[in-house]
């Protein structure tokens, strides 16, 4: 801001300097040229024409040697001239000229006498006219370009009349302009450099104080709560800081109003889940007790019976999932790492999740690597996302496959969970990691979710030092895509797998008959495709050498 600031007090401050010093060297030379042209008439009236005419009277105009004579005049012109003092010749020096205009000499020019050719022709036509005449000309002298005032007057005799013209250099008016040129230039640079430098000193004053209010600004958005402006005096800034100051303090009694409160509720979740465990033992001892006696309970109770015990599986879930919520939120939560192969935690996942999807009428294909594919991550927690992304994939895929990828580079792992049903509308694939959001929560579970569980998962691979992400398009299903580093902790910009797009998608009808081929756009990894191919029809399906094997 600063620069800018100086900069346009520059570039304004050129302009109003520029058109200032046009008017002002436009005003001095229109003042000098009325001066001199005001001294050169009053010279020449008063002292040049009286003394020329009186030396006219003695020229014969019919002698023969009539420019002889007029070149006599002259230079007693020019002597008498020459003898006026400082203080007589208000105008300063000239070169007089003679032409008589009535006669023709043998080379057919006017008798004349001085250089008559400095005197312009328009001049000289309005002074035969016995007119008197002023005009400014450029002419040459002795090969440089003069600039000179030109006066012409009638210089009548008794015989006949004759034409004068006196030429007055302006040499020393135009170094009078250069002197107030350069002058007026210099004066200009010296002008705008002082400009600046007070521009630059006044607006530092006022951008010390935004630059020092922006640091602390910083420093509090970094969370030292405790950071302050200082105080000095009673102006504007002054003001400026005591109410940055009161915001500050404002801002860290909210952050710590919440910060307790966010205590307080975790603790209180914390404790609510734990005090809920001893009365839902006891109701789970009960509801056992009636589940397992149910064939002799009448039709209604045995099926209260049923519903009971689901809703105590799901309620003690949703503890679960509250406990783990609240130690993810009080930072308290750790990790177990230990070698992992990939690929069968994923086998185990799908096994454990095979009779749900065979009852949903979902095939879950599973495009295993030749390879192992080993990290190190706590196994749980892993585990624990995987089962979510493929139980929520059961859930949604209308009937159709599910399938389950996987990649990897040098430094991380990826395994994507892609089904084909009702996919996410715009927008929805930044919440579906939100707690306790659902896409359609009229839709009927499978698995009987909490709720939380994308949002546990997604914690869970943020404290692996990956991330979990999500596409979906309506009615062409949706991909969750789980990155995490070869070691924990590792950071990882880049996903070996990317997300499916649009283009690249079979329609969902094609989905359930036989596997479409993938187009030449399509980004499906190699045992895939083999997959797809025909072979592979189980409910999850392996790579080429392990169907031969």
């Amino acid at each position: 801001m600063q620069l800018r600031v100086v900069v346009s007090t520059l570039a304004l401050s050129s302009a109003v300097v520029f058109v200032l010093g046009m008017v002002l060297q436009t005003q001095i030379t229109n003042r000098l040229l009325e001066n001199k042209e005001r001294a050169a008439i009053q010279q020449v009236d008063r002292q040049n024409l009286p003394v020329l005419e009186q030396q006219l009277t003695a020229v014969d105009p019919n002698a023969d040697e009539v420019g002889e004579q007029l070149e006599a005049a002259l230079n007693r012109l020019t002597t008498t001239a020459a003898e006026q003092t400082e203080s007589d010749s208000v105008a300063g020096t000239y070169e007089p000229v003679l032409v008589d205009g009535h006669a023709i000499a043998e080379d057919g020019a006017p008798p004349s006498a001085g250089p008559v050719d400095s005197v312009p022709e328009s001049l000289r036509r309005l002074v035969e006219q016995d007119q008197f005449a002023i005009q400014i000309e450029t002419v040459n002298d002795g090969g440089s370009r003069v600039t000179m005032l030109v006066i012409g007057s009638p210089a009548g005799t008794a015989t006949r009349p004759l034409q004068a013209y006196f030429l007055f250099p302006l040499e020393s008016e135009r170094r009078t302009l250069q002197v107030v040129q350069s002058t007026l230039l210099v004066g200009g640079l010296v002008l705008l450099v002082l400009l600046g430098a007070i521009t630059n000193l006044v607006t530092r004053q006022v951008v010390r104080p935004v630059r020092q209010a922006a640091q602390t600004a910083e420093r509090l958005a970094a969370g030292n709560l405790d950071e302050r402006m200082r105080v000095i005096g009673e102006d504007d800034m002054a003001r400026l800081a005591d109410s940055f100051n009161e915001m500050a303090d404002s801002l860290k009694q909210q952050i710590q109003q919440l910060e307790e409160f966010g205590q307080l509720q975790r603790r209180f979740t914390s404790d609510v889940s734990h005090e809920l465990r001893t009365p839902l033992t006891t109701v789970r001892m009960a509801a056992d007790v009636l589940h397992a006696s149910r064939d002799d309970l009448p039709d209604g109770l045995e099926r209260s019976a049923e519903l009971l015990v689901d809703e105590l599986d799901r309620f003690e879930s949703l503890l679960g999932d509250l406990l783990e919520i609240s130690r993810l939120d009080a930072g308290v939560a750790d990790l177990s790492t230990e070698s992992l192969d990939v690929p069968d935690l994923v086998r185990r996942v799908m096994e454990s999740l095979l009779p749900i999807a065979q009852t949903g009428g979902v095939e879950l294909r599973g495009h295993f690597p030749a390879e192992e594919v080993s990290i190190l991550a706590d196994a749980r927690r892993v585990e624990r996302i995987v089962r979510n992304l493929v139980a929520n994939a059961i859930d949604h895929a209308e009937g159709r496959p599910v399938d389950i990828t996987f990649g990897q580079n040098e430094r991380a792992v990826a395994v994507t969970v892609r089904d084909y049903g009702v996919g996410l509308r715009p927008g929805e694939a930044e919440l579906v990691f939100t707690r306790f959001w659902r896409a359609d929560p009229s839709r009927d579970r499978q698995t009987g979710g909490t709720g939380l569980g994308l949002s546990i998962a997604a914690e869970d691979a943020r404290l692996h030092g990956g991330w979990l992400d999500a596409w979906g398009e309506p009615g062409q299903g949706s991909c969750f895509r789980l990155t995490l580093p070869r070691d924990s902790g590792e950071r990882v910009e880049v996903s070996p797998l990317p997300l499916p797009s649009a283009r690249s998608i079979a329609a969902p009808e094609a989905l359930l008959a036989v596997p479409a081929e993938p187009s030449e756009n399509d980004s499906v990894p190699p045992d895939e495709e083999q997959d797809r191919s025909g072979r592979g029809s189980a409910w999850f399906s392996e790579t080429d050498e392990q169907e031969e094997r």
